[in-house]
């Protein structure tokens, strides 16, 4: 009987575990998304160079959308993206920062300045198609495979994002 009920108590555990009391929290702070690759037009960089969307894969990216006049919380994305950017130590080169400018108006010296590597987009009809009805300024991040994976709440948190971050390139060999 003892060795029954070893073998039969843990299987009962664990469907009440998973079917009476399932587990409410959830692991993830930004919102999953279904996977779909970035729209496949050729944008432009402030300089007037082409960029593709192969040129964008390779790493895990966070893709700030907002226009080129940034307001508080547009810098506050671009200050909290390079923050948790910097936060992965060895593994930061796996990680990239793009701005998608949705307007016209090129982002200023100013605020570029502080924000070393990060790569700024002019976002043409299809990007701005895809990114700016959810609203501004928006944090998304796109994985390896140039696929956008995760929305990120208005109201950012700077620890939920290291935590998704950090476990995305410990359990993922790509980037």
């Amino acid at each position: 009987m003892a060795l029954i009920a070893v073998c039969v108590l843990p299987v009962i555990a664990s469907y009440l575990t998973f079917y009476v009391w399932p587990p409410e929290g959830r692991m993830n702070f930004g919102t999953l998304v279904t996977p779909t690759p970035l729209p496949e037009s050729i944008l432009a960089d402030t300089q007037g160079h082409t960029v593709g969307r192969d040129q964008l894969a390779g790493k895990w990216t966070y893709l700030i959308v907002a226009p080129g006049h940034c307001d508080d919380r547009c810098r506050q994305a671009l200050y909290l993206t390079r923050q948790v950017r910097t936060a992965q130590a060895k593994e930061m080169d796996r990680v990239a920062r793009v701005w998608l400018v949705t307007d016209a108006t090129a982002p200023s010296a100013s605020v570029l300045d502080g924000h070393p590597g990060l790569q700024v987009l002019m976002a043409d009809a299809p990007w701005r198609a895809r990114f700016v009805p959810a609203g501004e300024p928006r944090v998304w991040l796109v994985d390896p495979q140039g696929n956008v994976m995760m929305r990120y709440p208005d109201e950012l948190e700077p620890k939920g994002m290291l935590k998704d971050l950090a476990r995305l390139l410990k359990y993922s060999q790509q980037g």
